[in-house]
């Protein structure tokens, strides 16, 4: 049985900063990726970063990218989720989403249907 669990979510004020962290687990659990995304209420859900396990390439949404920094343990198969100089426009739910080796098919990081295994969430609000 796959499990991804995130954590670290929180109420914040604008401009501070969180961490989130996903753990991934189980006995066939191979990771090829994984990264993020997140839901604000009423919006689609958005592709945040992601980062591929073999190479550790990172992808950044542009709305993010240089505020927001995605890393790895990889003896933990954890994946982190530093967020930076947050707005109030990063309140959402954020889900982790993990890709396995055996999953078929090729690797787009934001497509939200390229990954096999998902969290349930953590919601992050960012007060003004």
């Amino acid at each position: 049985q796959v499990q991804v669990v995130e954590s670290g979510g929180g109420l914040v004020q604008a401009g501070g900063s969180l961490r989130l962290s996903c753990a991934a687990s189980g006995r066939t659990f191979r990771t090829y990726a994984m990264g993020w995304f997140r839901q604000a209420p009423g919006k689609e859900r958005e592709f945040v970063a992601a980062l591929s396990w073999s190479g550790g390439m990172t992808y950044y949404a542009d709305s993010v990218r240089g505020r927001f920094t995605i890393s790895r343990d990889s003896a933990k198969i954890t994946v982190y989720l530093q967020m930076n100089s947050l707005k109030p426009e990063d309140t959402a739910v954020y889900y982790c989403a993990a890709r396995t080796t055996y999953y078929s098919g090729s690797y787009n990081p934001p497509d939200p249907g390229r990954y096999n295994f998902w969290g349930q969430g953590t919601q992050v609000t960012v007060s003004s």
